[in-house]
């Protein structure tokens, strides 16, 4: 696999979270319960925002707290403090965020050795989030700019001048720092011949099956509502 960025590792943070297998009875162990009001638990109810188009929805059944992201089932999350709750299907952990004190504003997702923060929204917000991705999946569509963006990303990257002005921050600063590893492996394909849409992921990346003169590559597309690269990842293989 060629190994590429993410500037929304978001997008897929939690993906092998609910596939993956239940932590050990030690593991659990070390994260003994902690039992809370339900009027605490009621506070962290709500729907986060998690990149571009993500909702980490947060919801509350008696005294357990469910976490479910978008396209995702939903998995317990069970309190270490008064704020900070661990998965047990996965080593994860949010903690949230109180500005003021007593009113959550954001929670902050870790895994993986990452850091993600997701503000807090409104439900209707949440709302149509869900549903936007939800017609992208049904539709099977491309993002506006995707397909542009497939192959000026490809051009680019063989070139080894991408334009960084059509990327987020984040995923220019990764794609500068890996662009000498990536232009060696489109350099080992050979040129492009096609480009071709293949679908929509189930958290809303665009997959594109890429025909090269020495072989063939995958290529994963995310889009920012402002049109810029979110995220890529580009493997080889069909």
């Amino acid at each position: 696999m060629m190994g590429w960025v993410r500037a929304l590792a978001a997008a897929t943070v939690l993906a092998p979270l609910l596939s993956a297998p239940a932590v050990s009875a030690a593991a659990e162990s070390a994260h003994p319960r902690v039992d809370l009001p339900g009027s605490v638990l009621e506070r962290y109810t709500g729907d986060y925002q998690l990149g571009n188009h993500l909702v980490l929805h947060i919801t509350r059944m008696g005294d357990q707290l469910y976490a479910q992201l978008t396209g995702q089932g939903s998995a317990g999350i069970f309190p270490e403090t008064v704020a900070s709750f661990v998965y047990r299907v996965a080593d994860a952990r949010i903690d949230f965020i109180p500005d003021p004190p007593m009113q959550i504003t954001a929670l902050v997702l870790h895994q993986n050795g990452s850091d993600y923060v997701a503000p807090r929204i409104d439900a209707g917000v949440g709302t149509q989030l869900d549903a936007g991705l939800a017609r992208r999946l049904q539709q099977q569509s491309a993002a506006p700019g995707s397909v542009e963006a497939a192959h000026e990303l490809l051009a680019g990257i063989a070139a080894g001048a991408p334009d960084f002005t059509r990327m987020t921050p984040d995923l220019a600063d990764a794609t500068r720092a890996q662009l000498p590893q990536l232009q060696g492996e489109l350099a080992r394909l050979g040129p492009v011949q096609s480009v071709q849409f293949q679908g929509v992921g189930n958290q809303g990346w665009d997959l594109y099956s890429v025909q090269h003169e020495r072989g063939s590559s995958q290529l994963r597309i995310l889009m920012s509502p402002d049109g810029r690269i979110a995220g890529a990842l580009l493997s080889a293989g069909p």
